[in-house]
């Protein structure tokens, strides 16, 4: 039976045969641990001499980082792991070898590892960034559907800012000047005389060189419009919005909030409707902490 790391749940005490990387590991004289990852979760296989041809268990010791390869074991429960799963290996077959691998074990400085960006994504954390990126996305697209807004895709080269900036990538669409989207605001404004409730979903672009983590060169952007919307309105869809995002993530995305260090008991505070005060009692309150 061959099936996916995220699956292992559905096979306890029974054998199944996975195809996998080889991530890290360790041994000893009479047992080898391999940290292996498929792309749906990360599982610890088990290969006890012992209990292995003596050439499997050679096998183990001596692969290298980022091999490929299909691994057969019987999967048990191990409430030790964060997965809460692992795999008594019996058998390995090599597929690809891999060679120099350049992202270790060891700490590697952030230039390094944006040089190996597709490699690094490899790794546990970037892993668990990925699929909470991804949950958000797929909780985005149930949130509005659900509320009754339709999608409309504005275009990523425009002729104009929408927001009146000269900060733009500018390119040129055959002979006519034109620019990478900033926003898909104005686009979004004449959907809503049609639809009524619309909202994008996409990148954009800003040409501000920075280096603090609030400027980003390229970023992907929600923007709902809806007509006849007062703002108490809007209010309480940008709230909701949030909160049904906070819960999707908690829902689906535990293990990647626990490996990514996060406290989930605040997150799971957060339920709609947000506390509010008008701008005027804002203002003030910062007077009053001599902000």
């Amino acid at each position: 039976m061959k099936i996916t790391i995220n699956q292992a749940k559905d096979y306890v005490n029974q054998e199944v045969t996975i195809g996998v990387w080889l991530s890290n590991k360790r041994s000893s004289g009479k047992i080898a641990f391999l940290q292996m990852r498929d792309g749906t979760a990360f599982m610890q296989g088990v290969v006890v001499k012992a209990e292995v041809e003596e050439e499997i268990f050679q096998l183990a010791k001596s692969m290298t980082q980022e091999t490929s390869f299909y691994v057969t074991g019987t999967i048990q429960e191990d409430t030790r792991s964060p997965f809460g799963y692992e795999m008594a290996v019996k058998g390995i077959e090599v597929i690809a070898e891999a060679h120099d691998y350049p992202i270790t074990p060891k700490e590697h400085g952030t230039e390094f590892l944006m040089d190996h960006r597709h490699l690094w994504l490899r790794s546990n954390r970037q892993h668990a960034i990925m699929k909470v990126r991804n949950e958000i996305i797929r909780a985005t697209y149930e949130f509005f559907n659900r509320e009754g807004f339709i999608k409309i895709d504005p275009p990523i080269l425009t002729g104009s800012a929408p927001e009146g900036t000269t900060e733009l990538f500018h390119t040129k669409y055959f002979d006519e000047d034109a620019y990478l989207s900033q926003s898909g605001q104005l686009y979004m404004e004449a959907a809503a005389m049609a639809f009524g409730k619309v909202f994008s979903f996409g990148p954009t672009f800003r040409a501000e060189k920075s280096k603090t983590r609030r400027h980003l060169i390229e970023f992907w952007m929600i923007e709902p419009e809806m007509a006849f919307y007062e703002l108490k309105d809007s209010l309480e869809v940008q709230e909701n919005y949030v909160a049904f995002l906070v819960k999707s993530v908690l829902d689906h995305c535990a293990l990647e909030l626990e490996r990514l260090g996060r406290d989930t008991t605040v997150l799971e505070k957060m339920t709609a409707p947000f506390p509010r005060i008008t701008y005027t009692d804002a203002v003030e309150l910062l007077k009053e902490k001599g902000l």
